[in-house]
């Protein structure tokens, strides 16, 4: 009543469902423990009573169902407690819900029967409700006459077993005689009962006990009959439960074995007379891979996966003959995730077999591939891209040469892409698996398809190296030591490592790819470009963007990870690209190996050596670095950058040593300076590896790699040449360069070498050929020969010679240097200069180079020359060079006579380098001995010559020149006499007078010039000093006869001619100063001229006119304010009027006083303020003063007195204040002031001037070299 009440109390929405879950009429009786106190308000007892009751409805027996699943799908616990509260009960209500599976045939009511009993066996845990429910299903099935109605009872069993495992051992245990009922169910023609014991078959092969057990029953029995119920199915619940069973078998070795063995036996019957029936299970399998639906084709292919992992090899060929790989090839194309991944698992496990690709299987799929990849990329799937990549890497390793596996360079290409992609994806595994299939996609035969894709080729290569540049440059989080981070590090490290290792498999692949197709005339460009078309897609532009990508990415790459952890495996791969880069790119070998020289290679090789090399371990690093130092050795050697290349001889001897010699070495730096230094007897191989530790040690150190020390290094080459010195060996020519070299680089900046090596290395030069041989070019190591004086004296001018033959570029620089500029020195030069000052000695050595060396050679040792004395004014070596030069004139003119000049071509070039050390002398110095000897061997050689050797002339004239005028008085006489007895000289200089009219614009004017200037010097000197010549000149435009006593004729024509046409007009000017009245020169009047005037009779040679005619013409010359021309002018100037005054001094009155002398005034004073206190200004006032040419300076006395009284005297130089102060006394003199505060002013002014006029003395270097011709100002000027 209680129960009845509850019930009668719920709300009324679910009161009419709940009241349906009671049965009404009995329901009363019922104790309340026996309902459920939650809705669904289920009473154990109703259902105990209604659920068997023939009378009431399937209907209402479903919603009673129904509800108890529901009750204890939300409250299991509940229920669970309601049923367990009487094990009778419980048992019972079990029985009751079998009983009722076994006898309604409505599916739904048998469904929820099921689903009930499971969750309630599941749930209790009861082992005696499991045995009841056994003993239930086990007596069922024995007394069923057939399977007819077994379906519900099968299908109980499976799904018991399923949710309870163990339950498989103990059916198989203590109910075995059940497997013959499901033999039995197996062969009813019902696939819906067949379908339920492959299920119930799959839960028991689960088992691996069970499975043991079962084995002879599969054996004998369920082999062949499940094999051909899986052949004959048809419905999809069916075949689905029969791949479940066989994925289950399938697991297991033995059950595998079976199935295909039957599947062979099958085979083999069908191939002899083929009965009908069996199907062997490949064939099963593909059948259902043709199928449509997804599940059954995702199902099989795991089948066959599963077959094929427990031996590819002895499997796999049955698959392949059942074509099964072009389908699986087919499926690629899905848009199911799973089915693609299925058929990928599958593919790379057929792929392990040869007949896979033999039968051109993958030549057919490789597209589907490639498309399958590409579409894969594109979803979020990682396994998916993994799976795929990893197929594809399986296919391209294993593909044979001889089967093409792209027939197009489209789907060649296509393939590159789908890897550029995959390679550039941020997920690491993903990438690391497009390394593995891009190592093996550069390959030969899989890049033949023409034209060769190059430019992809490279974007697939820098895609590469720029995603494992990427993660190289991941910054790394380090804690303290034994932190889990630093252990997250360490792993990190290590799958960098993996990851650069890959991708440095993969460039080397692309790096011999480079090389195969070298070999290949078809494959060096596209044929396909069209001519004019620019020639980028080219296996020269691949190799190169090797080199370059080499040297940016990969080299940074692996430094980078050397400096984080040290993998043997990685730099062996990464030495071998680098040596198979000396191949691929030859032209650009050189400048490679010197970077990597540079960049210290040489030391990484030898410490990899040293690291993991010794003994036989590593042996394959140990070849790697070997070859690579080998090659990279012979390159530098080959075409060293400053010393001349070895000859082929040499080279092979080298090659020879270091192949042999290389693999040997495994030694750190201070164990292989231990072994350089042995002073011990050596053996032969131990020679050879000192022979080859030298040269490494000399690559490195010429390349700034200096990982021993340099004074270490020093002792152990002199160690080393003392000991084959002792054992009387000749080392090969490089390494004696070598040794040498490294002498000079590591000998400290003030040392010295022992004795005994320098006698070795002096007996070792001495056996060699020619010096050039074991020479380099090195400041030190001129610096090593020319301060040692043993090794000088023997070697020292060749040594120069082979320094000067390198130094082109140095030696033009400073040539294009001008005079007067003091620019940085390369480094080259300052070094030889630093030598030179320390001896100046060697100065002789170079002098000898300029006498002796080929005229380029010479030519640079007068630049170096030039410039030092230029540079360095306070080494005073001009007594040095004069005296070595006379010694070799007199040596010329003795051996060569009157024609010295062919005896050296470098003979122009000495004489350069003698006017330069004459023009650096100071003034006033007394000529001894030497130079008057010098004076009168260089006045001798120019007697010798003839106009047209003007490239010795024109040295000479200016040697004579600067003679003349850098000495004192007494030693001008003495010089000027000298050179006035040389009758030869004289011929010359009149000859060259007479050549002034016949060749304007010659490029001898500046050789004329000199012959005018020494002219113009002698005829001073025969003025001031009463000097005779052996005879007087004559000169005229026409051939006249030149005898003894006959006078300088100048015709004044000409003189005037040349005054408006001659570009160096003051040469012309400085001799006509001393012409007008010299006792050596005279001028006549031109031939053809009439009768002079009476009035131009005094005035002879000249008339009036002529007179005008040279005034005009140099007062056009003053227009020109050209500083040396003006001075020239004002003293031509005058010597003229000097001359006209002494013979008319009326005329010479006249010619002061002309009006546009006024306008020459102001013309010149336009300059700008105190313009007259030039030099060249003032002293032509003076002229006009002193000849009384008043009208001319009315005013400009006057401002030359008022500028004076307020300039600063002392800031004038002294050739303004000595015409300033002749100035003033010349106007002092003519008594042309009157006013008397002017002349105090004037007085002022003089005895404030007149000290320091007298004090004021020509600069001491007036000499100057102006275009080639050495000019005196002071000669110019006064």
């Amino acid at each position: 009543m209680a129960v009845r009440e509850a019930a009668a109390g719920l709300p009324g929405p679910g009161r009419d469902e709940e009241a349906a879950l009671l049965f009404e009429s009995a329901h009363y009786r019922h104790e309340s423990r026996w309902l459920l106190p939650v809705s669904p308000r289920c009473c154990l007892a109703c259902a105990l009573e209604l659920l068997p009751e023939p009378g009431v409805s399937l209907v209402r027996k479903k919603h009673v169902l129904s509800g108890f699943r529901d009750a204890l799908m939300k409250h299991a616990s509940l229920v669970v407690q309601l049923v367990a509260q009487d094990q009778k009960v419980c048992i019972h209500f079990i029985s009751m819900l079998f009983g009722l599976l076994c006898n309604v045939e409505d599916g739904s009511i048998t469904d929820l029967c099921i689903e009930v009993l499971i969750q309630l066996t599941t749930q209790l845990k009861l082992e005696q409700t499991i045995h009841c429910l056994l003993d239930e299903c086990h007596k069922e099935l024995c007394s069923m006459p057939s399977m007819r109605g077994s379906l519900a009872t099968l299908t109980l069993l499976g799904k018991l077993v399923d949710a309870v495992p163990a339950l498989a051992d103990k059916l198989v245990m203590e109910h075995g005689d059940l497997m013959e009922h499901l033999l039995r169910g197996l062969v009813y023609p019902n696939e819906g009962v067949q379908a339920s014991v492959c299920y119930l078959y799959g839960k028991l092969y689960s088992s691996p006990v069970a499975a043991e057990m079962l084995l002879g029953h599969f054996r004998e029995k369920l082999c062949p009959l499940f094999l051909s119920t899986m052949d004959g199915a048809h419905t999809k619940e069916l075949q689905i439960n029969c791949l479940g069973l066989l994925k289950q078998l399938l697991k297991y070795d033995l059950f595998m074995s079976m199935l295909m063995n039957k599947s062979a036996l099958v085979e083999s019957a069908e191939s002899v007379e083929g009965p009908p029936g069996e199907t062997p299970l490949p064939l099963v399998l593909k059948k259902l891979l043709l199928s449509r639906d997804e599940t059954l084709q995702v199902a099989s292919a795991q089948c066959i996966t599963a077959v094929l992992v427990h031996s590819p090899a002895k499997h796999a060929l049955a698959f392949i003959h059942a074509d099964i790989p072009e389908f699986l090839f087919e499926h690629l194309s899905s848009s199911s995730e799973v089915l693609v991944w299925s058929c990928y698992n599958c593919l790379i496990l057929l792929a392990e077999e040869p007949l896979f690709f033999s039968k051109c299987h993958t030549v057919y799929g490789i597209e589907s591939v490639v498309r399958s990849l590409q579409e894969s990329l594109r979803m979020n799937n990682t396994e998916l891209h993994k799976q795929g990549l990893l197929l594809f890497a399986e296919i391209l390793t294993r593909q044979p040469e001889e089967i093409k596996l792209f027939t197009s360079s489209a789907m060649c290409r296509d393939a590159g892409r789908a890897l550029r992609e995959a390679v550039s994806s941020p997920v690491l595994e993903v990438a690391a698996e497009a390394l593995k299939a891009i190592s093996a996609f550069l390959r030969k035969d899989h890049q033949s398809a023409l034209p060769v894709l190059y430019k992809e080729l490279q974007a697939l290569v820098k895609a590469m190296l720029s995603r494992c540049a990427d993660l190289s440059q991941t910054p790394l989080n380090w804690r303290p030591l034994g932190h889990a981070s630093n252990r997250n590090s360490e792993r990190a490290i290590l799958r960098r490592g993996k990851f650069l290792l890959n991708t440095l498999e993969g460039f080397r692949n692309a790096c011999r790819l480079a090389m195969e197709f070298q070999r290949e005339p078809s494959a060096q460009e596209n044929p396909f470009t069209a001519p004019s078309a620019e020639k980028e897609d080219t296996l020269e532009a691949f190799s190169e963007f090797l080199l370059s990508a080499c040297d940016s990415l990969c080299i940074p790459m692996v430094m980078r990870y050397w400096e984080q952890a040290t993998h043997p495996a990685v730099m062996e791969v990464f030495l071998s690209v680098l040596h198979s880069l000396f191949v691929i790119v030859p032209h650009m070998k050189e400048k490679f190996s010197k970077k990597l020289a540079a960049s210290s290679f040489i030391r990484l090789a030898l410490e990899l050596k040293a690291r993991f090399c010794s003994g036989l371990s590593h042996s394959a690093l140990n070849q790697v670095c070997s070859s690579f130092l080998y090659y990279m050795c012979i390159s530098l050697l080959s075409a060293p950058e400053k010393t001349g290349p070895p000859s082929q001889e040499e080279l092979s001897a080298v090659s020879e040593l270091l192949q042999h010699g290389l693999p040997q070495i495994s030694s750190r730096g201070p164990e292989s300076l231990a072994l350089l230094s042995d002073r011990q007897y050596v053996e032969e191989a131990a020679r050879q590896r000192q022979y080859c530790i030298l040269l490494l040690f000399y690559l490195a150190y010429i390349h700034e790699d200096r990982f021993v020390s340099k004074t270490k290094l020093f002792m152990a080459v002199q160690s080393f040449l003392l000991s084959l010195q002792d054992q009387g060996e000749r080392p090969p020519l490089l390494v004696f360069r070598a040794s040498v070299c490294l002498l000079a680089t590591c000998q400290d900046k003030d040392g010295t070498l022992d004795e005994a090596v320098v006698g070795a290395i002096r007996k070792f030069l001495e056996d060699t050929p020619d010096l050039h041989r074991v020479y380099t070019h090195h400041p030190l190591l001129l610096r090593l020969f020319l301060l040692h004086p043993e090794l000088m004296r023997r070697f020292g001018h060749r040594v120069l010679e082979l320094w000067f033959s390198w130094e082109e570029s140095s030696c033009e620089e400073l040539d294009g240097v001008p005079s007067a500029g003091q620019p940085t020195l390369p480094a080259s030069v300052a070094a030889l200069f630093h030598i030179l000052r320390s001896s100046p000695s060697i100065l002789l050595i170079l002098l000898d180079l300029i006498c002796s060396s080929p005229v380029d050679i010479a030519r640079r040792v007068l630049i170096v020359l030039k410039t030092f004395l230029r540079r360095n004014e306070d080494v005073q070596v001009g007594g040095l060079i004069r005296g070595h030069f006379l010694m070799i004139l007199q040596h010329l003119l003795m051996e060569h006579g009157s024609s010295p000049s062919g005896a050296s071509g470098n003979l122009p070039l000495l004489l350069n380098l003698l006017s330069l050390v004459q023009l650096r002398n100071e003034s006033e110095q007394e000529l001894d001995s030497m130079a008057m000897n010098l004076l009168h061997q260089v006045s001798k050689l120019c007697g010798t010559c003839s106009p047209a050797d003007s490239d010795i002339l024109q040295p000479s004239f200016n040697f004579l020149y600067c003679s003349l005028h850098q000495t004192t008085l007494g030693s001008q006489r003495r010089a000027a006499a000298v050179l006035l007895s040389s009758t030869a000289l004289i011929e010359l200089l009149e000859k060259m007078l007479a050549l002034t009219w016949a060749e304007e614009g010659s490029p001898r004017t500046g050789l004329l010039c000199s012959a005018w200037l020494l002219t113009a010097s002698f005829s001073a000197q025969q003025h001031k000093g009463s000097l005779q010549a052996p005879r007087k000149w004559g000169l005229c435009l026409y051939p006249m006869l030149c005898q003894v006593h006959q006078t300088l004729s100048v015709e004044l024509d000409q003189v005037l001619k040349a005054l408006s046409v001659l570009k160096r007009k003051a040469a012309l000017l400085s001799a006509l100063q001393q012409n007008f009245s010299s006792a050596l020169v005279a001028l006549l009047p031109s031939g053809a001229q009439s009768p002079p005037a009476p009035e131009d009779t005094v005035l002879a040679p000249l008339g009036t006119s002529q007179v005008l005619s040279l005034v005009i013409g140099l007062q056009n010359l003053l227009v020109q304010k050209d500083p040396l021309l003006s001075h020239a002018c004002v003293g031509c100037l005058e010597a003229l009027l000097d001359y006209v005054h002494a013979r008319s001094p009326h005329v010479a009155l006249h010619v002061a006083c002309q009006p546009w002398n006024r306008f020459l005034m102001f013309t010149l004073l336009e300059a700008g303020e105190n313009s007259f206190f030039k030099p060249e200004i003032l002293r032509l006032m003076t002229l006009f003063v002193r000849f009384q040419s008043s009208s001319i300076l009315s005013q400009e006395v006057g401002h030359v007195l008022q500028g004076a009284a307020s300039t600063d005297l002392s800031t004038l130089p002294g050739s303004t204040l000595q015409a300033l102060h002749g100035f003033f006394l010349q106007v002092q003199s003519m008594g042309l002031l009157t006013d008397h505060s002017v002349a105090q002013t004037l007085q002022a002014s003089l005895e404030s001037l007149s000290p320091r006029a007298s004090l004021a003395q020509p600069a001491l270097q007036d000499m100057l070299c102006l275009g080639g011709v050495s000019v005196s100002l002071s000669h110019i000027r006064d």
